[in-house]
């Protein structure tokens, strides 16, 4: 959208912002609350109405009656302030009683009962919007998450529970584990057998419906969306080829659809401020109409064709991409610019956005509480209220008008976002408008080229590929930004999370836009924000950081599993397990400054210590992966061997007494001594406990073996063979410890990987007390962060570093 809609001299039309601002907070009170709160408002905004107005025209009459300048000034004021109030009420009235009837079919009889009840359900369901793949441990099933509707519902003891006229309304989520739900299309009717549940709350889905049972489908979804699947599908087939980046990236960009989306791209998005890109918002949609506008104009079409032109394209694109908040708010709104067009009045912008707020919220109330949806309005509101007078404020101090105009959209929509999301991730990013700015030539391209892509995907599907093969380009510079702009020193600062967090930023942003206008005020914000960048940057780039100098072991806080790192030389170490989840992994090595992995160890293969191997192998070189010979669980022994496969990577098992260096890490495999089988958990006592020698520092890295591998490992070396300065306690420190074993290696140091909250109880406080009475110093990740022992000066020391929003601590 451009920035240049309207006068910047003009004042903004918001007449009908109070209503739609109104509108939204007031259904996002109801969905948040019950019917009977909505219904609340409704009274109270009605009386208010009806107040206001009788109180102007009271004022009006009393006027009549003493005429005089500062009279009619008076009532002036009175007028347009009561209108504004007015407005307000109205908007209160429409948005409660919208939201008011769906909470009331949410928390409708006898589903609200059986919900309550946990029943087991049969129920016929109509699929909402695409069935979405929840990314979890590589072992155990996946989970899907699909929005649906009830249409009928019994239940499986035989009783029959009529849901009444509201099942229509009636939303219901359906977390499912089978792999049936793949591809099923939105409006499709399916039947399946579960259990209900209660919902989260703060939405609009009566309960959850717990299911490991594959859908019956009985009935097909509409022409429209057997079309659009046709096409996404055939722009998926064409990326298969690409690069694993750009290629999972590209139907992300064009239609939504980041199932292929590298887990490490996503964090660098997320970092850097642009996964805007990829959740399918107005831009995408201006992108294609305006492709189209442009083909209409080269054409000298009337205003009637070029309209009807457009709004082909944009229900075609709407229909492609799914219907999603950002996607439904841009199209509404592209309809009423649409209807300006041809209607002549195309500067009603800002009426048109207040306009499509009040719709779709009273239309879909849950909306109002969609962090997607409030971050499409805002940076929509930014480019259409901020950036027109930044882009002329630049321009008549010498800035040519491109260049302002392209610095003036990402400032402004960054600017207008920017408190909703630092409250949803608890950061402010530094780098979000130069990394915008940096992309905006490719974006076009890629989304035309994509769209052109899954168009003649079923027609042509070699031409579909060499497409996709030239969207997959500017799609690249994309990926490039973001990894470079997420690496950047101090590119992003902490900030309060949550509402508080939101609504002080938004203050403060508020309170500087104004003092911005003010000469003086303006000197003395640059003052102030030039100082505190002055100040806080050496200590964020040249104070001590991390890891420590003399460092020799490493143990990261990457929630409920472990990753152990052993610097070998310059940016290269020696890892041992991944832990559960690879963007934690890959941050994990990005703050110790790893590019270089020779060696791999896998202790074994639960997904708590697999999981996030690709985080390990992304954008670095390493050489090797060792195992252990245990096989179990086998879906994580095939995760580690597809990944190592997939870059290239030698893989193996390795035995007991196998050694291995590499710079300054020696390893030495001491156990498992044998096969344990019918143990309280094999692949734990089957784990590879390895010795590592760092600069002279002993190391005992035990992976989760329990009893019977401990107790096997001291019989085998006896205490004197198990000694060691720095102790990673087997299995997050649970209690399936061998005390004999912990005395015997009698530790100074002993760490303890483990997740904030897990619902083991570990680590044991007994297990705890026994180290700490040996003379060990206890560390845990849980508590203190990412840990680091060091050796320096002839003795053992710790480091530890406390993980904020902007490392995203799993």
């Amino acid at each position: 959208m451009s920035a240049g809609q309207g006068s910047p001299t003009e004042a903004p039309d918001l007449r009908l912002a109070g209503f739609a601002v109104a509108c939204w907070l007031a259904a996002l009170t109801v969905v948040y609350g019950s019917a009977a709160r909505g219904l609340a408002l409704v009274a109270g905004g009605v009386l208010a109405a009806v107040g206001l107005v009788a109180g102007m025209f009271a004022a009006g009459r009393a006027q009549r009656g003493r005429p005089g300048r500062p009279g009619r000034a008076r009532h002036r004021r009175l007028g347009r302030f009561g209108w504004i109030g007015v407005a307000l009420a109205i908007g209160v009235v429409c948005g409660s009683a919208a939201a008011a009837t769906r909470v009331a079919a949410r928390d409708a009889e006898p589903l609200a009962a059986l919900v309550r009840d946990r029943a087991a359900v049969t129920v016929e369901l109509i699929i909402r919007d695409d069935p979405r793949q929840v990314r979890s441990a590589v072992a155990g099933p996946a989970l899907w998450l699909v929005p649906v509707r009830l249409a009928d519902l019994s239940q499986q003891s035989g009783a029959v529970a009529s849901v009444g006229s509201s099942a229509a309304r009636t939303r219901l989520l359906v977390l499912g584990t089978s792999g049936g739900w793949a591809g099923l299309l939105p409006g499709q009717r399916v039947r399946v057998d579960g259990r209900l549940a209660p919902s989260r709350g703060g939405d609009l889905n009566a309960g959850v419906v717990s299911t490991a049972d594959d859908p019956v489908p009985v009935g097909v979804s509409s022409w429209a969306q057997r079309a659009a699947g046709v096409l996404r599908t055939g722009l998926q087939r064409a990326c298969v080829g690409l690069h694993d980046e750009p290629g999972g990236l590209l139907p992300g960009l064009v239609v939504g659809d980041t199932s292929r989306l590298d887990v490490g791209v996503e964090e660098d998005f997320r970092a850097t401020g642009l996964t805007h890109l990829v959740a399918v918002s107005g831009s995408n949609v201006a992108i294609a109409v305006g492709f189209v506008l442009l083909i209409m104009r080269w054409c000298r079409a009337g205003p009637g064709l070029t309209a009807a032109a457009c709004t082909v394209a944009l229900v075609g694109f709407v229909i492609l991409a799914r219907p999603s908040p950002s996607v439904v708010r841009a199209g509404v709104m592209g309809a009423i610019g649409l209807l300006a067009l041809a209607t002549g009045r195309q500067r009603a912008a800002l009426p048109a956005l207040c306009t499509t707020i009040a719709i779709l919220v009273m239309v879909d109330p849950e909306l109002s509480v969609d962090a997607g949806f409030a971050l499409s309005v805002l940076a929509t509101g930014g480019l259409l209220l901020l950036a027109p007078r930044w882009r002329d404020a630049m321009t008549a101090r010498g800035v040519p008008a491109g260049a302002a105009e392209a610095l003036a959209i990402p400032a402004a929509a960054q600017l207008a976002c920017t408190p909703v999301v630092a409250g949803l991730s608890g950061t402010i990013s530094l780098v979000a408008v130069p990394a915008n700015l940096l992309v905006v030539p490719a974006i076009a391209p890629a989304t035309v080229l994509g769209v052109a892509t899954a168009i003649l995907s079923p027609i042509w599907p070699v031409g579909a590929q060499w497409l996709a093969w030239l969207a997959h380009w500017p799609a690249w510079w994309l990926v490039v930004v973001a990894r470079y702009g997420a690496r950047v020193p101090a590119g992003a600062l902490p900030w309060p999370d949550g509402v508080t967090g939101a609504v002080a930023l938004a203050g403060l942003t508020l309170i500087v836009l104004v003092l911005m206008r003010h000469g003086l005020a303006r000197k003395l914000l640059v003052v102030v924000a030039v100082g505190a960048v002055v100040g806080a940057l050496p200590v964020r780039l040249v104070a001590p950081g991390w890891p420590p100098p003399g460092w020799v072991v490493a143990v990261c806080a990457v929630g409920q599993g472990d990753v152990v790192v052993l610097p070998a030389g310059p940016r290269t170490a020696v890892v041992i397990d991944a832990g559960p989840e690879p963007a934690a992994a890959d941050r994990c090595l990005r703050r110790l400054g790893v590019r270089v992995v020779p060696l791999l160890v896998v202790s074994h293969f639960h997904a708590d210590h697999v999981a996030g191997v690709g985080g390990i192998l992304r954008n670095r070189r390493v050489t090797a992966v060792a195992t252990t010979g245990w096989p179990e669980p086998a879906a994580g022994r095939d995760a580690v061997t597809m990944a190592a496969a997939g870059r290239g990577v030698a893989i193996g098992a390795v035995p007991a007494g196998w050694t291995y260096r590499h710079g300054s890490v020696e390893l030495t495999v001491l156990g498992p001594t044998e096969s344990f089988s019918g143990t309280r958990s094999d692949p734990n006592n089957n784990s590879l406990m390895v010795l590592a020698v760092v600069r002279g520092v002993r190391i005992l890295l035990t992976g989760d073996a329990e009893h019977e591998s401990q107790r096997a490992l001291l019989d085998r070396f006896g205490p004197a063979g198990l000694r060691a300065d720095v102790l990673k306690v087997a299995h997050h420190g649970s209690s399936f410890q061998e005390v004999e074993f912990l005395d015997a290696v009698d530790p100074a140091v002993a760490v303890v990987p483990v997740g904030t909250g897990n619902r083991y109880g570990h680590p044991d406080p007994g297990v705890l007390a026994r180290l700490s009475a040996g003379g060990a110093r206890v560390l845990r990740t849980d508590v203190d962060g990412d840990l680091a022992v060091v050796w320096r000066d002839g003795r053992l020391a710790v480091s530890t570093r406390r993980l904020t929003a902007v490392d995203g601590a799993s």
